[in-house]
């Protein structure tokens, strides 16, 4: 279903972006793998080509730049330019502190990764798609999206903004058969708490203690079943959680 269809990653260079690009590979489509990382691209390509013979196409791009982001994808090969499946992966938490408490520079990174980053990804990608009349778009938001936790203020509006876009775009697109698709992961064991903490290791360890959590397979698993329903059918909005956690801020923990 996905053989010689092209997919556009962004935020590829690791974790669920990573994964993501492992499934897609196995599946037979076409990457084009974007991320600010050139190395960690350019080994992911490697290992995709050795393991699936897939065809990547490497897109060095920090995507809260908005004029990079258009130049990027304004100018990619002929051959690349049509893509069939967006993935809006790239995004991040930085801090968690009260807000009366919180970093202005934080925030910014936050808002222009997770919230203006997307829209400036899609904006790009998106009149080709219409013009066509087919394609998928599959937003990597968060259970912080549908519910706030304690110190999370900024990360959970940013996701919440996200959830808000997705509903939008089902709208916007209606009758172009172009589906748009949710995915809420809960606690995923990436680097993203190493991100938050800023290198601090004990600390982001002590997010996933005491509990499994969900792995970048895990997520990547449904992001695939999501781009492969027939073109009648969309995943519009879906929760992917971990067995011990309830809420995003109710989670069992075993001791010891």
């Amino acid at each position: 279903m996905l053989a010689g269809k092209t997919v556009l990653i962004t935020g590829a260079s690791s974790g669920i972006g990573a994964a993501c690009a492992e499934k897609f590979a196995e599946a037979g489509a076409r990457l084009l793998l974007l991320a600010r990382r050139r190395e960690r691209l350019e080994a992911l390509a490697h290992e995709l080509h050795s393991r699936f013979s897939a065809s990547c196409h490497l897109l060095v791009c920090d995507v809260r730049d908005r004029h990079q982001v258009e130049d990027t994808l304004g100018s990619l090969p002929p051959a690349w330019a049509d893509i069939d499946i967006l993935v809006n992966n790239a995004g991040l938490a930085r801090g968690l502190a009260p807000l009366h408490e919180g970093s202005y520079d934080d925030w910014e990174e936050m808002i222009d990764t997770n919230l203006k980053g997307l829209l400036a990804v899609t904006r790009a990608v998106l009149p080709r798609m219409v013009a066509r009349r087919s394609g998928m778009i599959i937003n990597i938001a968060s259970i912080a999206g549908r519910e706030v936790y304690p110190n999370g203020n900024v990360y959970c509006a940013t996701k919440h903004a996200v959830r808000a876009l997705s509903e939008a775009l089902r709208i916007d697109l209606n009758g172009t058969n172009i589906r748009v698709v949710n995915i809420d992961p809960g606690l995923v064991e990436t680097e993203f708490s190493l991100v938050r903490f800023r290198g601090d290791a004990e600390r982001a360890r002590k997010v996933y203690e005491g509990l499994q959590p969900l792995t970048a397979h895990d997520v990547a698993e449904l992001v695939l079943f999501c781009a492969t329903r027939p073109p009648h059918v969309v995943i519009a909005d879906v929760l992917i959680v971990p067995t011990a956690q309830a809420t995003t801020w109710l989670v069992h923990r075993q001791q010891g």
